[in-house]
């Protein structure tokens, strides 16, 4: 159950996953601040008490925390392109680890010892078991998926020594809108190939590049986990509850336990949206893995988590509404 004076903070509370979870628990009851650069991506609705701050600006981090002394962080803040992280892998160490030290060294300093952290699956590489376990080797093939594995030892050394209570909840696809149509993907330049390819349909880019077509799957594109990103900001409530109530630490992977491949994603959103967009086919980007999926098998045991938009056609539907939306703004 919610407690109504408990306050939670979200770093990048603003971008795409933060924003939505802000919502939840300000539906929740919870009482929300959140710390947002506004880069690279920023929702048009904010939710709880907000402050403009990069977490590179450390003084003024803890200033914030020492003023309205959250009993939780969820940290969202990062940058998420793969293909950017193997262009400039320094960008992606100093912002999402150092900016992480940097935060995790504010939260000692004021006594806050409850965190949770967005990881991905990114961290699993090319994983020898599918659907991928908790468990499983971490092996990360690009900078972005390094940057994830850094921060989770980082957290597991400090929790070994009760420095810090975490749930670290390992992404896989994140995809969707807010059905309400109040939030969505905000991203200027998206990679993320549902947003890419409803962009297209809307005429705003003038074909979808499929990367990779000879990949060792049933027709030859990546397989990957969608999961909503309402039912990942749940999940998000969930943890945090868990810990508040528990204060165990736990890894968990996020996402629905099944798989499509990047055809399968351009069939349906041409389904959907009832455009028959131009494709081109071209070579494989360096660091995409053949097939990611999740064995959710923890998160639904321990977190009692039950995912309530599980299917891609209403997470395209509703990325479309949104997308449809934005034209009238």
């Amino acid at each position: 159950m919610a407690n109504l004076k408990t306050k939670v903070l979200l770093t990048g509370g603003a971008g795409y996953i933060g924003s939505h979870t802000a919502k939840l628990l300000t539906k929740h009851g919870y009482e929300v601040i959140i710390i947002d650069s506004l880069f690279p991506s920023q929702s048009k609705k904010f939710y709880g008490n907000f402050y403009k701050l990069d977490l590179a600006e450390e003084e003024k981090v803890l200033e914030v925390l020492r003023k309205e002394k959250p009993e939780i962080v969820l940290h969202f803040a990062a940058f998420i392109s793969v293909p950017e992280s193997i262009e400039k892998p320094f960008l992606y160490y100093e912002n999402n680890v150092g900016n992480t030290i940097k935060l995790l060294s504010a939260m000692k300093k004021v006594g806050i010892k409850n965190f949770i952290f967005s990881s991905s699956a990114a961290v699993y590489g090319i994983p020898d078991i599918i659907p991928v376990p908790e468990t499983a080797e971490l092996k990360p093939i690009n900078p972005y998926g390094e940057t994830k594995v850094m921060v989770e030892k980082i957290l597991r050394d400090m929790a070994r020594v009760k420095e810090i209570n975490y749930v670290s909840l390992r992404y896989f696809n994140v995809a969707g809108a807010d059905p309400e149509g109040e939030l969505g993907p905000t991203y200027k330049q998206p990679t993320h190939l549902i947003i890419r390819a409803l962009k297209v349909a809307k005429g705003e880019i003038p074909y979808l590049e499929i990367y990779g077509t000879d990949y060792p799957t049933p027709d030859g594109t990546c397989i990957r986990d969608y999961i909503h990103v309402m039912d990942l900001a749940e999940a998000h409530i969930l943890a945090m509850e868990y810990l508040l109530s528990k204060r165990e630490n736990l890894v968990l992977n996020c996402g629905y336990g099944r798989g499509f491949s990047v055809r399968e994603v351009v069939s349906t959103v041409k389904k959907v949206t009832g455009v028959d967009f131009k494709v081109i086919e071209t070579s494989r980007r360096p660091g995409d893995p053949p097939i990611l999926i999740a064995d959710n098998t923890k998160i639904k045991e321990i977190l009692k988590w039950r995912p309530k938009y599980n299917s891609l056609e209403d997470i395209i539907k509703d990325t479309w509404q949104w997308e449809l939306k934005q034209n009238e703004n």
